[in-house]
């Protein structure tokens, strides 16, 4: 999971030039699913620990809003209100908005993983949980959670010929969240276990660090993931990615199907 030892030096030069100008470091790693049951015993994690959550997109059918960067997402936690996120990927801080800057609930992040980094802005709002249950459900709509600097954001970049009525819940995917302190080490870690459509998993591992601590926290937490026997060369999967792939298959085989004459 380290940044040092696994990116090539232009990728190396691409996350210094953007540090000092972003809010957050996410530290990711995903685990092949036929080493998940191993990788959880061998770091502690208590799944009675774990967290309920619930996270749908909101997209077209074709994916045409996350082709153009943008991702929607709405999430259920429990018992903790819901909220909505609207993302923006990749945008390096150079080309934030600077009417977002200062604005409650926005960041501007950095993800990486051994396959290499992003960077994106989002923009988080509280909303009532059961307005969120309802969005899933289809009795409330998205225009009735977002709220004005998300819809203005969301408006200005919507694909041509893509409106909001267009837009239709993707989900949700169940899942567990699970903070964990893994023995000797001093970083707090996030577990979250993801359940597709069709039964595939997707188990994350990940940590937050400050911008400047960035690179230490990425070496303290190779080696332990290492020395505790995690595969840090495996291929890496994205949560969003993968998630709406496998929503966009689940959505096609559950439309019905017309027959002609």
């Amino acid at each position: 999971m380290a940044v040092v030892p696994t990116y090539d030096a232009e990728q190396l030069a691409g996350v210094l030039a953007i540090l000092p100008d972003v809010d957050a470091v996410e530290l990711k790693l995903t685990v092949p699913d036929d080493d998940q049951r191993s990788a959880v015993r061998a770091l502690g994690i208590d799944p009675l620990d774990a967290v309920v959550r619930q996270v749908a997109f909101v997209d077209t059918p074709d994916l045409r809003l996350s082709a153009a960067g943008v991702v929607v997402r709405a999430r259920r936690t429990q018992r903790k209100p819901g909220d909505l996120t609207v993302k923006l990927r990749p945008m390096l801080p150079a080309d934030v908005p600077e009417d977002l800057r200062g604005r409650d609930g926005f960041k501007v992040e950095v993800d990486a993983s051994p396959a290499g980094y992003t960077c994106s802005c989002s923009l988080t709002a509280e909303v009532p949980d059961g307005k969120v249950r309802k969005l899933l459900g289809g009795s409330r709509t998205l225009s009735d959670l977002l709220d004005g600097t998300q819809r203005t954001v969301l408006d200005e970049r919507l694909p041509e010929g893509v409106r909001l009525a267009d837009l239709a819940v993707l989900g949700p995917v169940n899942l567990l969240k699970c903070r964990f302190s893994p023995p000797g080490h001093r970083r707090r870690m996030v577990a979250e276990l993801w359940v597709l459509p069709g039964g595939a998993r997707i188990l994350e591992l990940s940590t937050k660090a400050a911008p400047d601590a960035a690179f230490q926290a990425a070496a303290e937490t190779k080696v332990l993931l290492a020395g505790h026997g995690i595969d840090l060369g495996a291929p890496q999967e994205t949560k969003t990615a993968t998630a709406l792939a496998a929503l966009v298959a689940e959505r096609a085989e559950e439309e019905p199907v017309t027959s002609s004459g």
